[in-house]
Protein backbone atom coordinates (compact mmCIF):
# COMPACT_ATOMS: atom_id res chain seq x y z
CA UNK A 1 0.00 0.00 0.00
CA UNK A 2 1.13 3.64 -0.75
CA UNK A 3 1.91 6.47 1.63
CA UNK A 4 -0.81 7.84 0.23
CA UNK A 5 -3.39 5.17 0.47
CA UNK A 6 -1.95 4.45 4.05
CA UNK A 7 -2.26 8.21 5.09
CA UNK A 8 -6.28 8.38 4.65
CA UNK A 9 -6.66 4.58 6.08
CA UNK A 10 -8.84 3.49 8.52
CA UNK A 11 -8.77 -0.01 9.65
CA UNK A 12 -8.98 -1.82 13.22
CA UNK A 13 -5.64 -1.48 13.61
CA UNK A 14 -5.31 2.22 13.47
CA UNK A 15 -8.95 2.39 15.49
CA UNK A 16 -6.63 0.51 18.13
CA UNK A 17 -4.07 3.27 18.08
CA UNK A 18 -6.79 5.89 18.33
CA UNK A 19 -8.00 4.37 21.42
CA UNK A 20 -4.69 4.25 22.99
CA UNK A 21 -4.00 7.39 21.95
CA UNK A 22 -7.58 8.79 23.46
CA UNK A 23 -6.60 7.65 26.91
CA UNK A 24 -2.95 8.86 26.82
CA UNK A 25 -3.99 11.98 25.74
CA UNK A 26 -6.90 12.05 28.16
CA UNK A 27 -5.24 10.59 31.13
CA UNK A 28 -2.13 13.03 30.50
CA UNK A 29 -4.75 15.94 30.11
CA UNK A 30 -6.41 14.88 33.54
CA UNK A 31 -3.27 15.01 35.07
CA UNK A 32 -2.52 18.04 33.75
CA UNK A 33 -5.64 19.86 34.31
CA UNK A 34 -5.33 19.24 37.90
CA UNK A 35 -1.80 19.90 38.34
CA UNK A 36 -0.87 22.64 36.14
CA UNK A 37 2.83 23.29 34.85
CA UNK A 38 2.21 26.91 34.78
CA UNK A 39 4.78 29.81 33.97
CA UNK A 40 2.17 32.97 34.17
CA UNK A 41 -1.08 32.65 35.12
CA UNK A 42 -2.52 32.56 31.82
CA UNK A 43 0.35 30.22 30.06
CA UNK A 44 0.16 27.32 31.28
CA UNK A 45 2.35 23.70 29.44
CA UNK A 46 0.38 20.67 28.27
CA UNK A 47 1.99 18.03 27.54
CA UNK A 48 -0.38 15.70 26.31
CA UNK A 49 -0.64 17.97 23.30
CA UNK A 50 2.94 16.54 22.05
CA UNK A 51 1.52 13.29 22.76
CA UNK A 52 -1.33 13.85 20.86
CA UNK A 53 0.49 15.22 17.86
CA UNK A 54 3.18 12.01 17.70
CA UNK A 55 -0.05 10.04 17.46
CA UNK A 56 -1.11 11.77 14.04
CA UNK A 57 2.57 12.57 12.85
CA UNK A 58 3.17 8.94 13.70
CA UNK A 59 -0.29 6.38 12.57
CA UNK A 60 -1.88 9.45 10.25
CA UNK A 61 -5.06 11.66 10.47
CA UNK A 62 -7.76 9.63 11.35
CA UNK A 63 -6.34 8.62 14.47
CA UNK A 64 -4.83 11.90 15.34
CA UNK A 65 -8.42 13.29 14.76
CA UNK A 66 -10.19 9.86 17.35
CA UNK A 67 -7.23 10.40 19.50
CA UNK A 68 -8.16 14.48 19.79
CA UNK A 69 -11.53 14.77 20.08
CA UNK A 70 -12.14 11.49 22.77
CA UNK A 71 -9.17 12.19 24.57
CA UNK A 72 -9.72 15.76 25.17
CA UNK A 73 -13.25 14.75 25.99
CA UNK A 74 -12.08 11.97 28.57
CA UNK A 75 -9.89 14.84 29.99
CA UNK A 76 -12.41 17.48 30.22
CA UNK A 77 -15.12 14.48 32.18
CA UNK A 78 -12.17 13.26 34.31
CA UNK A 79 -11.13 16.48 35.47
CA UNK A 80 -14.92 17.61 36.47
CA UNK A 81 -15.43 20.50 34.07
CA UNK A 82 -17.60 19.42 32.09
CA UNK A 83 -17.69 18.65 28.52
CA UNK A 84 -17.14 21.59 26.06
CA UNK A 85 -17.48 20.64 22.29
CA UNK A 86 -14.81 23.42 21.45
CA UNK A 87 -12.51 22.09 23.51
CA UNK A 88 -12.95 18.88 22.21
CA UNK A 89 -12.79 19.60 18.21
CA UNK A 90 -9.22 21.77 19.09
CA UNK A 91 -8.38 18.09 20.34
CA UNK A 92 -9.38 16.37 17.09
CA UNK A 93 -8.11 18.90 14.69
CA UNK A 94 -4.49 19.32 16.39
CA UNK A 95 -4.29 15.42 16.16
CA UNK A 96 -5.94 15.39 12.49
CA UNK A 97 -3.71 18.60 10.80
CA UNK A 98 -0.37 16.70 12.64
CA UNK A 99 -1.41 13.43 10.98
CA UNK A 100 -1.36 15.03 7.21
CA UNK A 101 2.74 14.71 8.18
CA UNK A 102 2.60 10.88 8.11
CA UNK A 103 3.48 11.52 4.67
CA UNK A 104 6.14 13.77 4.36
CA UNK A 105 8.29 12.17 7.34
CA UNK A 106 10.84 9.71 6.01
CA UNK A 107 12.88 9.52 8.70
CA UNK A 108 11.69 10.30 12.61
CA UNK A 109 14.77 10.57 13.99
CA UNK A 110 16.23 13.07 11.15
CA UNK A 111 16.28 17.03 11.61
CA UNK A 112 13.86 17.30 8.79
CA UNK A 113 11.96 14.84 9.71
CA UNK A 114 11.40 16.61 13.21
CA UNK A 115 11.26 19.76 11.44
CA UNK A 116 8.31 18.43 9.77
CA UNK A 117 6.43 16.97 12.97
CA UNK A 118 6.96 20.54 14.48
CA UNK A 119 5.79 22.10 11.56
CA UNK A 120 2.44 20.48 11.12
CA UNK A 121 1.90 20.33 14.83
CA UNK A 122 2.37 24.01 14.83
CA UNK A 123 -0.01 24.45 12.26
CA UNK A 124 -2.37 22.66 13.94
CA UNK A 125 -1.71 24.04 16.88
CA UNK A 126 -2.68 27.71 15.25
CA UNK A 127 -5.85 26.43 13.75
CA UNK A 128 -6.70 24.69 16.50
CA UNK A 129 -6.61 27.57 19.04
CA UNK A 130 -7.75 30.23 16.67
CA UNK A 131 -11.53 28.13 16.49
CA UNK A 132 -11.29 27.50 20.56
CA UNK A 133 -10.45 31.64 20.91
CA UNK A 134 -13.24 32.58 17.95
CA UNK A 135 -16.16 30.20 19.70
CA UNK A 136 -15.31 31.38 23.18
CA UNK A 137 -17.01 34.81 21.63
CA UNK A 138 -20.05 33.77 21.25
CA UNK A 139 -19.86 31.25 24.37
CA UNK A 140 -18.86 33.81 26.79
CA UNK A 141 -19.29 36.73 25.28
CA UNK A 142 -15.68 37.39 24.55
CA UNK A 143 -14.64 40.50 21.89
CA UNK A 144 -12.14 39.83 19.40
CA UNK A 145 -9.12 41.05 21.08
CA UNK A 146 -9.84 39.28 24.26
CA UNK A 147 -10.32 36.22 22.07
CA UNK A 148 -7.06 36.29 20.72
CA UNK A 149 -5.29 38.08 23.82
CA UNK A 150 -6.56 35.63 26.50
CA UNK A 151 -7.36 32.38 24.65
CA UNK A 152 -5.13 32.43 21.60
CA UNK A 153 -1.64 33.71 22.71
CA UNK A 154 -1.58 32.26 25.49
CA UNK A 155 -2.71 28.82 24.58
CA UNK A 156 -0.76 28.69 21.28
CA UNK A 157 3.05 29.65 22.92
CA UNK A 158 2.56 26.73 25.73
CA UNK A 159 1.29 24.47 23.44
CA UNK A 160 4.10 25.33 21.22
CA UNK A 161 7.03 25.21 23.63
CA UNK A 162 5.57 21.69 24.92
CA UNK A 163 5.56 20.41 20.87
CA UNK A 164 9.12 22.00 20.53
CA UNK A 165 10.55 20.22 23.75
CA UNK A 166 8.43 16.86 23.97
CA UNK A 167 7.74 15.92 20.18
CA UNK A 168 11.46 15.34 19.06
CA UNK A 169 12.15 13.08 22.34
CA UNK A 170 9.14 11.16 21.65
CA UNK A 171 10.42 10.88 17.77
CA UNK A 172 13.65 10.24 18.56
CA UNK A 173 12.95 7.49 21.45
CA UNK A 174 10.07 5.92 19.49
CA UNK A 175 12.21 5.13 15.95
CA UNK A 176 10.97 1.71 16.10
CA UNK A 177 7.49 2.26 16.49
CA UNK A 178 7.17 5.00 13.49
CA UNK A 179 9.27 3.21 11.02
CA UNK A 180 6.79 0.02 11.40
CA UNK A 181 3.47 2.31 10.50
CA UNK A 182 0.65 0.42 9.94
CA UNK A 183 -1.76 -0.01 6.92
Amino acid sequence: MDKKASLWSFGMRKALYGAIGAALYGIFSWTFNIFPLSVTGSVSFHPEVAVLIFFGITYGPWVGLTAGLIGATLGDALSGWGIYWNRSAVGGIIGLVAGLAMMRIKDYRSQRGIATGIGFGALGIAIGMLLYALTEMSIRGADLNTALVRYFTPDFIGNLVVTVVVLPILMWIFPKTVAEQPG
